[in-house]
């Protein structure tokens, strides 16, 4: 069993910046804001409290329960944070007596996702714990540590993922064993929520079981397709992590890099294996997965996208660049953000600038002001120096990306109007806005790194556009379609998954507050935007 960590925190440096007094008009400015986000969070809340209460979810156009998650009150948990920040004290006692009585015995799902209940639910009652200190949400992390501390029950000690609980208690002491492909975010997104829980119940199997996977990241990370990097698949069966040709720091991967710099803060730096980990990483995702787009402003951003491992006949292998670009893989800018102070790296942080502003321009390219889950753009030559806009280049690769073997530049024009495609984009894969967060998180973080006030504005221009178009009678809904003409309506999902107020309403009120309030340099937050106390601080 690996003990926790002994000895002093490393003194960490302040990741917050220092802020300049504001103005009275920015304070009524920044508190109106504040308000209308709170209010939003409120109509949601009671909608969820009076329609789908103990469950999961509530469908914010039809009003109904559903519950994707097991049963476990999902929204109820995700919120509870997001209740204490905003000040809701009577809610969140409310929600804390519920919370108390949920049973993790029986689940309304055969598989439970390991990962999201690890996220959600344990991140969930650990960060509200954190903020309250009321022992009643210890007691349910424990319950929680404890159920998924059975997943890890297989010969080498790596967790099955997709975890059918049912069959195991049933079986009475049959054998478990972990999967043969597992999504790398899956595994390698334990470090937080286990290290916290461990920290404060003073028992080490959590930190100890989250330990031995970092063990095994750290070994192989050297020896991968692309050293530094992590496959997208890995192989928890047979403890390898390093056979695989697909990159990326976007959706089925992003969290297992999200935690490296994230858990050496919450150690207060007692476990430098992951700072390591952090810096050759990003070593390898800056030079191959960052790519600046072409855009008709010659903006100087970036975007972070996939790279897959081409093996030619030769037996030589090259590096090929997917430049598509994703809603989820904002957060990006935010991690950068935080590691550059944590480790001094100024470059970082230029980088999480670019990332940032990334993210910004294309919410403004849209004709709503929303972001859609994925696009893909045309890279330039290099992530530096001058990219000027090539109208023909443009048309010319929306031909090739749809498959039109012409340079008919009509063509190219029906597929711009079919596709409702703006300037810069070559396609758009997914349309559809699911109330995310990344977006936000990451101006949320690089505000409170850097005080740029520009991002106060560009924060507020996002909520504007994402309440306007989803607002229910209810609640928000997710949108199937964020490119349709501006002034028309978005055709609208009856969805509205827990981290709508979890996340993302929960970072677009932190930008609104005053800096001091949920503090980086005292807490870190998990990929459910949940905030743990760092160790020490």
């Amino acid at each position: 069993m690996s003990p926790l960590p002994s000895g002093k925190a490393t003194p960490l440096p302040h990741i917050q910046t220092t802020f300049e007094s504001e103005t009275s008009a920015e304070e009524q400015t920044r508190k109106r804001r504040q308000d209308a986000v709170k209010r939003t969070f409120v109509r949601c809340w009671e909608s969820y409290k009076t329609r789908a209460w103990m469950s999961d979810e509530i469908a914010p156009i039809s009003g109904g329960a559903r519950n994707p998650f097991g049963g476990w009150a999902a929204t109820l948990v995700d919120s509870l944070d997001t209740l204490w920040i905003m000040g809701l004290r009577q809610d969140f006692g409310l929600a804390v007596a519920a919370a108390a009585n949920i049973s993790f015995e029986t689940a309304t799902i055969d598989e439970v996702n390991v990962f999201e209940t690890n996220i959600r639910y344990l991140g969930g009652f650990l960060s509200a714990y954190d903020l309250s200190g009321d022992k009643r949400l210890l007691r349910k992390a424990k319950e929680v540590g404890d159920m998924l501390y059975a997943a890890f029950d297989t010969p080498n000690r790596l967790p099955i993922t997709r975890w059918r609980m049912r069959e195991v208690a049933q079986a009475q002491g049959a054998s478990q064993v972990a999967h043969d492909n597992v999504l790398l975010a899956e595994m390698g997104s334990f470090s937080m929520e286990f290290t916290r829980l461990s920290i404060l119940t003073g028992d080490p199997k959590w930190f100890d079981a989250a330990q031995r996977i970092s063990d095994i990241f750290e070994a192989q990370q050297d020896s991968t397709a692309l050293p530094g990097m992590w496959p997208l698949v890995v192989n928890a069966k047979d403890g390898v992590f390093n056979q695989g040709d697909s990159f990326t720091l976007g959706a089925m991967a992003d969290s297992t890099y999200e935690y490296l710099p994230k858990t050496y803060a919450l150690s207060g730096g007692r476990l430098g294996g992951y700072k390591t980990m952090y810096e050759k990483a990003m070593a390898a995702a800056g030079q191959q997965n960052f790519f600046r787009p072409m855009v008709p402003d010659e903006g100087d951003i970036l975007v972070s996208a996939m790279v897959n491992i081409r093996r030619g006949e030769n037996g030589k292998s090259r590096v090929e660049l997917d430049p598509e670009g994703q809603h989820l893989v904002c957060f990006v800018g935010g991690m950068l953000a935080v590691a550059s102070k944590l480790f001094d790296l100024p470059d970082h942080l230029r980088k999480a600038q670019k990332l940032v502003d990334g993210c910004i321009w294309t919410y403004k390219a849209l004709p709503l002001g929303i972001m859609p889950e994925t696009f893909h753009m045309i890279p330039c030559p290099s992530t530096t120096g001058s990219c000027p806009w090539n109208e023909t280049l443009w048309k010319t690769e929306i031909l090739r990306k749809h498959g039109v073997d012409t340079q008919d530049t009509g063509q190219a024009h029906k597929i711009i109007a079919q596709k409702r495609l703006p300037k810069g984009f070559t396609n758009i894969g997914d349309t559809r806005y699911i109330l995310r967060p990344e977006a936000i998180e990451s101006v949320f973080v690089l505000y409170r790194t850097t005080g740029q006030k520009y991002l106060l504005d560009a924060a507020w221009a996002m909520f504007e556009a994402i309440e306007k178009n989803t607002r229910t009678e209810l609640a928000n809904a997710a949108l199937a379609d964020i490119t349709v003409e501006a002034g028309k309506s978005a055709p609208k999902i009856d969805s509205m998954e827990s981290f709508w107020m979890g996340e993302t309403l929960k970072y677009f009120y932190l930008i609104f507050s005053e800096p001091d309030h949920v503090n980086l340099d005292e807490y870190v937050f998990n990929t459910e935007a949940h905030p743990f106390r760092i160790w020490g601080a």
